[in-house]
Parts: C-alpha cells; sequence; structure tokens
C-alpha cells in the first residue's frame, strides 16, 4: 500500500470513531477525547521503544511495576520529560477498557501520574496540565459512569484499531498526520471556533517557505499566536535537512489551543528540551523576549480583534511599539502582532505573517505604522493569496514578509490570487506544491511578471501614501471579452430591422382584424 493509499485509510478510520462514539457530545468538545487518546497512545508506545531500546527480548509492557528502580525513572524524565510504570501504559488499559468498572478514574489518575512524574525536572512546565482537557468524569461524557467509561471504551478500543505500523518506519508520521486531519475536519464543521487556531497545511507550507528562505542555520523558529502549533511544525518538515538550533518557540492565548499545541510537539517528536511553548496574552504578556532574537518567525495572528491599544498610555513606551510612534487601533490589533513579531526577528531572519487586507490601505494608525515599516525597508514581499483557503472564512489573505536585512529599499508586491494560483478541493480552495513553488520562485527572483508580480521603489510607495495593497501596484490582467465594434453594429442594424419588420407585419394584421 502506497503512503498515501495508508494515509487516506487512516484518516477515513478516525473520522470514523469521531462520528461513531460522539453520540449526544457536541463534536467540537468531543474532539479532545479523541486526540487525547491519541496521544495518549502515543507517548505510551514512544516511552515504550525508548526503554525498550530495540531489544527484543524485553517487552515493557509486561513488565512488573515493581522492578523498576529510582535510578531508572530519574534517568527516562531527564530524557523523555516524563514516566510512564507498565501498569499505566495505553496497552494495557486497552485490555480491559470494556470491562473495567473503574475506567473514567482509573484514566484520570494515570493522566496526573504522568503529568506529576515531572514535577522538579526540567520538563515541568512542558507537561504540565498536557491532558488537562481529557476530563475523563465530565458530564458531556454521560450521566452515569457506566455511560462515561462505555463511551471512553470505545474511543479507546477505536484508536487501538488504529494501524500505524513498525514505530521506527514511519509511526511518528502518521501519528502527526491522523491528529492534524482530525484537527483541520473539526476546524472545517465547527466554523470560526475550530477554524480560527488551524491553518491549512498548504498555506502552512508557503508561510514557512518563507520565513525560511535561503537559511542554511536558524537558531529558533516562533510563533506568538501558535494555536495548535500547526506552522511550526511546518516550518520543521520543511527545513529538517538543516540545522534549527535551540528549537521551537510559541505563545497562546487559549489554554485548550495552548495544550494541542505541546500535545502536537510531542506527536511530531519534537522532545520537550526543543520545544517551548507559553500560556497567554502575546501582546499584553509578551514571553521570549529574553529569547530574541528569532532567525524565523511565522504566524496567522487572530483578524481584527480588540485590544486595549491607547486605553493604556504605557504600552507606546512599549520597546516593540514606541519605534512606530503610535499603537495599532483599538478595535483592530492586527498590526500590534506585525510589531510584535518585527520587535523578535533577527537581522538576517525573515517573518511571514498572514494579514487581514484592510491593514494594507485603510488611514489613519495604520497608515502611519506601514509609513514607519516602509521607511526603514522593513517590508520584503506582501503577497494576496486566492480566496477560501481557510476554515470558517473566505477571505482572500495577504501573507507579509518582513526582513531587516534588504540591500535595497524596494518591496515586492505578488498577486496570487487568480485561477493559476489555487485548485478547488471539496469546499475550500488548495495552495498545490507547483503553486507553492511557483509563488517561491517569484519571491526569490524578485523579478517582474505581468499581471502577478512587480517590484516598486520607496519613491513610488511614498507618493501612493504609503498603500501596500497588492492590487495598487500589480495591474490585473483584463478578463473581458475583446469586442468588435464594426461587426457588433452590423448586428445592431440588422436586428433593428428585423423589429422594423416585425412591427410593420404586426401593424397589417392589427388592420386586417379590425376592418
Amino acid at each position: 500500500m502506497t503512503s498515501a493509499a495508508q494515509r487516506a485509510e487512516l484518516q477515513s478510520q478516525i473520522w470514523k470513531i469521531a462520528n461513531d462514539v460522539r453520540g449526544s457530545v457536541d463534536g467540537w468538545d468531543f474532539k479532545q477525547y479523541v486526540l487525547g487518546t491519541l496521544f495518549y497512545r502515543f507517548i505510551s508506545e514512544n516511552f515504550s521503544s525508548y526503554i525498550e531500546a530495540g531489544d527484543d527480548s524485553v517487552n515493557y509492557a509486561e513488565l512488573p511495576d515493581a522492578i523498576i528502580t529510582k535510578e531508572i525513572k530519574d534517568d527516562a524524565i531527564k530524557t523523555k520529560g516524563y514516566f510512564i510504570y507498565p501498569s499505566q501504559l495505553f496497552a494495557n488499559i486497552e485490555k480491559t477498557a470494556n470491562t473495567n468498572e473503574s475506567l473514567n478514574t482509573d484514566l484520570a489518575a494515570i493522566y496526573s501520574a504522568i503529568e506529576s512524574s515531572a514535577n522538579g525536572y526540567p520538563s515541568e512546565m512542558d507537561i504540565k496540565g498536557l491532558f488537562a482537557d481529557f476530563d475523563t468524569t465530565s458530564n458531556r461524557l454521560g450521566n452515569t459512569v457506566k455511560d462515561k467509561n462505555s463511551r471512553l471504551a470505545a474511543v479507546i478500543k477505536g484508536v487501538a484499531g488504529l494501524n500505524f505500523g513498525d514505530f521506527e518506519a514511519n509511526h511518528i508520521d502518521l501519528f502527526g498526520d491522523a491528529y492534524e486531519f482530525l484537527i483541520s475536519n473539526y476546524a472545517a464543521n465547527a466554523g470560526k471556533s475550530g477554524g480560527e487556531f488551524f491553518t491549512p497545511q498548504s498555506v502552512s507550507k508557503l508561510i514557512a517557505q518563507l520565513a525560511i528562505h535561503k537559511q542554511t542555520t536558524i537558531n529558533k523558529i516562533y510563533d506568538p499566536a501558535a494555536g495548535s502549533g500547526s506552522l511550526l511544525l511546518q516550518a520543521k518538515k520543511q527545513f529538517d535537512a538543516h540545522i534549527i538550533e535551540d528549537g521551537f518557540y510559541g505563545q497562546e492565548i487559549n489554554h485548550t489551543t495552548y495544550n494541542l499545541a505541546r500535545m502536537n510537539m510531542f506527536l511530531h517528536n519534537v522532545n520537550y528540551d526543543k520545544f517551548n511553548m507559553a500560556l497567554g496574552n502575546t501582546l499584553l504578556d509578551p514571553h521570549f523576549g529574553d529569547e530574541k532574537p528569532f532567525d524565523a518567525i511565522v504566524s496567522n495572528p487572530p483578524y481584527s480583534v480588540n485590544w486595549i491599544g491607547s486605553d493604556d498610555p504605557t504600552l507606546i513606551n512599549d520597546e516593540r511599539f514606541a519605534p512606530a510612534g503610535v499603537l495599532a487601533p483599538k478595535s483592530k490589533a492586527d498590526f500590534a502582532f506585525v510589531l510584535h513579531a518585527l520587535s523578535y526577528l533577527s537581522s538576517k531572519g525573515r517573518a511571514a505573517i498572514v494579514c487581514f487586507p484592510g491593514i494594507f490601505y485603510r488611514g489613519g494608525a495604520e497608515q502611519k505604522i506601514r509609513k514607519y515599516l516602509i521607511d526603514n525597508n522593513f517590508v520584503e514581499t506582501v503577497i494576496s493569496l486566492a480566496p477560501n483557503l481557510f476554515f470558517g472564512t473566505t477571505i482572500a489573505v495577504n501573507i507579509l514578509v518582513l526582513s531587516k536585512h534588504k540591500p535595497e529599499n524596494k518591496t515586492q508586491f505578488i498577486d496570487a490570487s487568480g485561477e493559476d494560483f489555487y485548485k478547488k478541493q471539496s469546499n475550500n480552495n488548495v495552495l498545490t506544491e507547483a503553486h507553492i513553488e511557483q509563488i517561491m520562485k517569484m519571491f526569490d527572483s524578485k523579478e517582474a511578471v505581468v499581471h502577478v508580480a512587480k517590484t516598486v521603489d520607496y519613491d513610488e510607495i511614498v507618493k501612493n501614501d504609503y498603500n501596500l495593497s497588492v492590487s495598487s501596484y500589480v495591474e490585473a490582467r483584463d478578463t473581458r471579452e475583446d469586442i468588435d465594434i464594426s461587426e457588433l453594429n452590423a448586428e445592431i442594424k440588422t436586428t433593428v430591422a428585423k423589429i422594423d419588420r416585425l412591427r410593420a407585419e404586426i401593424d397589417e394584421i392589427v388592420e386586417e382584424i379590425e376592418a
């Protein structure tokens, strides 16, 4: 079976589990139980593989808990970041799931034990609260313990039946693909509440490639609005052949999504010491100030959200916003995220940020911020994408690429919104590998392409009042049909003659009737 066929079969099985067992539980809520169980199975098998170390004579799941020494546990936690006793492994819980009358409380105890195993170790904050949204005692699972256990057992049995193949050969990729598939499908079916933190893989690939373009080494990758971590992980996939020295950093305001991002890192085999996720409001309580600058920044921040802005007079003195001399509007925080990213960017790096189109042409504070960005030569490229690429919105978004190492004060504009730059797929449009490659070639060369790409001098942007809308610089292709005026006039003349004849015939018929 090809990898594509294997992946398609796996995704079909996962979606069937989600639909079969959620029952009366809201789908968007219930995804937590499917994802949590997937994660529980993954870390169980990952941990077993680590303990067994390729020795076929060792089966960790069959060992008694009592055989585990303090030294073994200590070494494992220092390496993996957590510890799971044999009796706590997914495989052993799955064996008795259908008959275990205390399944829900047993699971709660196991999750608590896994999290607390990291207490006092460097990984403590990376593990703490990972299972917080996997509440096995919640009434969302049913009103009685029996109902809760029945549903939990169904999920466990369903996940146990998934064929992930040989662990070392393909296990990790398949787990990661399964995880992303489930998140994206729930996002598609949940509208804004789900889609707001999931960036489709095709767009993620483009953003990641823009941010890491021509960098052979990267110190750290950062996402100030990390969501489920999909953008950071795409950067990892795109950069596997190179060196990311100090790992992946992200901040997320939503607690549930913050947990998803941390799980997602583990699921893609990013060890606890190679990622650092923070919970909190990036604009008002930014983390990782001591870690900056970052060589690559990727982000899809929320569009046009409210923030405190000028109501907090101290913010204008914040080192992130002060250089622009003005704060983003209180009802539109978009440029606050842009300026935050710019502040965290290294002198050799790039930031690729998904932006709402309105920020590129509106007046007021946003125009002043654009002036600051252009006058200081920070804007490398603005790319307009096709509509309907994201879940829950049909907006045709833009990608803003920031750089601090441009040789000339020129800005590139790319119109990738036409039919040549997307493929229609089910309810959404997607960017194919060919589309991404085409955009990246234009981004790299900076050469003009009629009706698609143009690099504009600083003076031209100034004369245009710092408007950065792609359509202001890239002339759209004229799709109107060519019309031969002489031929059209001849057709009109013929039509008028026919009408005159018909009128004459009608008049004759009327005269005959009246006579």
